[in-house]
């Protein structure tokens, strides 16, 4: 029987074989660290992509924000022009009604304000800050034209003093025995609110 390997080859080959297995251990390290540093990769690239998205939600919600409170600054600053946050100041609220008299020419007017009270909204709607309040104007006028009248409760309604939503108007034509005469010949009778918000306190 031939024997391939003797004793002294093997003894020459052992440095060999050393160097193979420190070879083979390498390959493995080396396959080893190369698998580790691509999970720590992709963790580290998911953990980028959960913060890049977080980051960009936070940054959709401040714009969000900026937004509203954009739009929240312009309705105030709408309200406080039109007195809607000032408390009822009826003197104002008599003059304004004998400038638009005057202004549409109007031959009479009587009106009566009653009482302030809250508003009760749609649903039962209520506001964290502020309470609804409404007084109720009834008012009769008469013209020489029906033009008058419809002008002066369309300026009234969209008056920038206040805010007066028109409930129900209604003209009926008047009786003149004389054709010629300078008389009224239109009368409007009218139910408005006059709407105020007050700051609720504490």
């Amino acid at each position: 029987m031939n024997q391939v390997f003797s004793s002294e080859g093997l003894r020459e080959l052992r440095g060999a074989w050393a160097l193979l297995a420190a070879a083979v251990l390498g390959g493995a390290a080396i396959v080893a660290a190369s698998h580790w540093y691509l999970e720590r990769e992709k963790r580290e690239s998911l953990t980028a992509g959960q913060r890049m998205r977080e980051a960009r939600t936070r940054v959709d919600a401040a714009r969000r924000e900026r937004e509203n409170l954009q739009e929240s600054a312009e309705v105030f600053r709408t309200l406080v022009e039109r007195g809607l946050l000032q408390s009822e100041k009826r003197l104002d609220m008599v003059e304004l009604l004998n400038n638009l008299r005057a202004r549409h020419q109007l031959s009479s007017m009587d009106y009566e304000i009653s009482p302030q009270r809250p508003l009760t909204l749609g649903g039962n709607r209520a506001f964290p800050t502020v309470d609804v309040l409404a007084s109720r104007v009834k008012l009769r006028a008469r013209g020489l034209h029906e033009g008058d009248l419809v002008g002066f409760v369309s300026d009234l309604a969209e008056s920038r003093q206040g805010f007066y939503p028109v409930d129900r108007c209604s003209l009926r034509r008047l009786d003149v025995l004389d054709e010629n005469a300078v008389r009224p010949r239109v009368e409007a009778e009218c139910t408005l609110e006059w709407i105020t918000l007050k700051e609720k306190r504490g």
